[in-house]
């Protein structure tokens, strides 16, 4: 499909009240881009294995929406100028000039492919559906992902140390929950290796197609993995099909504020002597995650680190 896309800037300051006039016209959300620093309730959201680093605020804000080919375009677009125009008048919004363009679907999808191409981590290979395997590579553990709309390529720091522990504690076998499961590669590389099941929870409904589809290019049948979406910290009803002392091993790789109060859910949820592997975590921040873990009965047994990051991985007695 087809969509017209409108994009105008603003100043960050005022990109609130510009998006407030934005739903008031009948725009139905907005993108927004600026280099605002994220706030301690959006990191809270975001269960993702790369932190966003845009630089310092330039006060500058662009919006952008966008209007399939059968929505009156006209009418929109002169309520969104009428709306606009009553702001203007007691704030600075910006200059707020409307830009038009086309886009389709198929391009959001496929920009992932100037940016991500297969690559290895130790003896595993991480390729794409539209890259062809070199022959020498058909010893190595291979996955097959691609990303859609997920987070979790495998290509970032964090994902990599969750990789390696993994294939360093999973056993033959193992029951696997994967908080934040993105596209599914951890538990993907978990059932590769062996493990007999995994449960993913993610808060992105997103994630759902972007799993499916990576499940059956990796050939694991739909019924080793199962996906819930909701909050594991704080959604008794996720809490209850999760189960307690249900997993062998834990992968959490999201971020050291979320992974704290995560923490004693996570142990719950863990039998007698599973392991916890975490990461996200700048390693600034390597004591908090510690912390945390000893706070809810769990043992460091090791941290890892490769650039800036760190995997805690824990133990429950």
């Amino acid at each position: 499909m087809r969509w017209k896309k409108f994009r105008l800037q603003t100043r960050t300051e005022a990109e609130d009240l510009v998006i407030c006039a934005l739903a008031d016209a009948g725009v139905e959300g907005a993108e927004i881009e600026d280099k605002v620093p994220l706030s301690e309730s959006d990191r809270q959201q975001m269960f993702v294995d790369i932190l966003p680093d845009s630089g310092e605020d330039d006060g500058v804000a662009y919006l952008s929406f966008y209007l399939d080919e059968d929505a009156d375009e006209a009418a929109i677009l002169k309520r969104v100028e009428e709306e606009l125009e009553a702001l203007r008048a007691f704030t600075d919004i910006g200059p707020c000039t409307v830009e038009k363009s086309l886009t389709e679907d198929k391009d959001w999808i496929n920009n992932w492919k100037e940016y991500f191409h297969q690559f290895y981590v130790d003896d595993m290979l991480v390729i794409p559906s539209w890259e062809e395997m070199k022959d020498e590579d058909r010893d190595k553990l291979v996955i097959h992902i691609d990303p859609g709309t997920a987070f979790g390529t495998g290509m970032h720091e964090t994902t990599q140390l969750c990789m390696r522990q993994i294939r360093k504690y999973l056993h033959e076998g193992d029951e696997v929950l994967d908080v934040g499961t993105g596209s599914g590669i951890l538990s993907i590389v978990a059932l590769k290796l062996g493990a007999g099941h995994a449960l993913g929870t993610d808060l992105d409904t997103g994630v759902v197609d972007a799993v499916k589809e990576n499940l059956e290019a990796n050939g694991i049948a739909p019924e080793q993995m199962e996906l819930l979406i909701g909050n594991l910290i704080d959604d008794a009803a996720v809490q209850a099909q999760v189960g307690e002392e249900r997993y062998d091993l834990v992968t959490a790789n999201i971020l050291a504020e979320i992974l704290v109060p995560l923490m004693p859910a996570a142990a719950r949820c863990m039998k007698r002597g599973a392991v916890i592997i975490t990461s996200g975590i700048l390693c600034e921040k390597e004591q908090m995650v510690a912390d945390a873990c000893v706070a809810a009965g769990l043992t460091v047994l090791e941290v890892t680190t490769q650039g800036e990051w760190c995997s805690v991985t824990a133990q429950r007695p």
